[in-house]
């Protein structure tokens, strides 16, 4: 049965609060240290992915006997992250919507590359949303509307292609007609919504839609 919403735990930076994300019938991925974590706080995820480098021999056992289904692989022979396995088998859901969580922290090219996975859901037409602490992230290639997020009070537009054509604002501060973005400038930063919605439009390429707070 296709799924509503794939709902990702990755081994990145977790907090308690991000539980309260979860919804009725969610389908939960849990990639590594992230299967852990859920297990830990007393949810089964469906699927449990990744090699368990970071976790215990002890810890490993108790991800598989709490998990539905386990899907484990070399941690020195593989092509693809823990989170980017995870993140394929959620695209095979075919479901609405992915939401990643645990897909940023301290590890910068980690965090990067799971921002470029957002990529693979446009051309799969699925939306997805990476969220942390700050930030609330997602991509268009089209047009997209953005909602007011508690405390999530800033939205930066940046182009994940050389240039982004078109873009277009509507119920921001800083309006935009037609404009063109391009990678290594600035223009798109610290933007606001001056209602509860706004839309962002483009004509073409791909950009970063980033809600965020201090």
């Amino acid at each position: 049965m296709k799924q509503k919403r794939v709902v990702i735990f990755s081994g990145g930076s977790l907090s308690d609060d991000f539980l309260n994300e979860i919804q009725h019938n969610d389908f939960i991925i849990g990639a590594d240290r992230g299967a852990l974590f859920l297990i830990e706080h007393g949810l089964h995820p469906d699927i449990s992915v990744g090699d368990f480098d970071s976790i215990t021999v002890e810890e490993q056992e108790k991800v598989r006997s709490y998990s539905g289904n386990i899907i484990s692989c070399d941690p020195i022979d593989k092509a693809l992250s823990d989170t980017e396995l995870a993140f394929e088998i959620a695209l095979k859901e075919q479901p609405e919507q992915i939401l990643l969580i645990g897909g940023t922290g301290t590890r910068l090219d980690h965090t990067l590359a799971n921002i470029q996975m957002l990529k693979l859901s446009l051309e799969h037409n699925i939306s997805c949303v990476i969220l942390d602490t700050n930030n609330y992230i997602t991509i268009t290639n089209s047009t997209i509307e953005v909602q007011q997020r508690k405390e999530y009070t800033y939205v930066s537009l940046l182009p994940l292609t050389l240039e982004v054509n078109g873009v277009t604002l509507n119920g921001f501060a800083y309006p935009l007609s037609n404009a063109t973005l391009t990678m290594g400038h600035s223009l798109g930063v610290s933007n606001r919504l001056m209602t509860h919605k706004g839309t962002v439009s483009i004509q073409d390429g791909l950009l970063l839609v980033i809600q965020s707070k201090d």
